[in-house]
């Protein structure tokens, strides 16, 4: 399926949308957190990381990705939700390169996927936003340099009248 930036701006915007609504609150990860300690599964454990990777705090998104990823190298039954849960978190820490790896790999065995789908999507605009950023300071820093240059010249010129 083709999109557009157009297409990829609105799924990043909703997205962004979404993931701030749905933060978890400290009461939620802490009733989580007791439970996976009291009964430890796998099931608690996934939903325990799942809810972390919708935080806003850097260190409990890097926590959820490394129980996520524990859960599919040891085989759990729900793998796609798993590495969806990842790329979410990955995401939230603009790490866009690797989450939008993850989302491949989920799209390539469950294409009709509409979160990942639109998870890719605004991965890919934020790459783009970022690349476009990159460019601009490029050119700016390149600006800068060109004038104090001129500058430079000129200043020696005045003084050598």
């Amino acid at each position: 399926m083709v999109h557009t930036k157009l297409s990829q701006r609105h799924a990043r915007d909703a997205l962004d949308e979404k993931l701030a609504l749905q933060a978890p609150s400290r009461e939620i990860l802490e009733e989580l957190a007791v439970e996976c300690a009291a009964n430890p599964s796998p099931d608690n454990t996934f939903q325990y990381a799942f809810c972390l990777s919708k935080s806003q705090d850097k260190s409990e998104l890097r926590y959820a990705v490394t129980i996520l990823d524990s859960l599919v190298k040891e085989g759990y039954e729900h793998q796609v939700d798993s590495m969806f849960g990842a790329a979410v978190a990955l995401y939230l820490l603009g790490e866009y390169k690797d989450a939008r790896n993850r989302c491949e790999a989920i799209l390539r065995s469950e294409p009709d996927s509409s979160g990942t789908v639109e998870l890719h999507l605004a991965c890919m605009d934020a790459m783009e936003e970022e690349e476009h950023l990159k460019r601009l300071a490029t050119g700016g820093t390149v600006a800068v340099a060109a004038v104090g240059l001129v500058l430079g010249i000129a200043g020696m010129l005045l003084k050598r009248r």
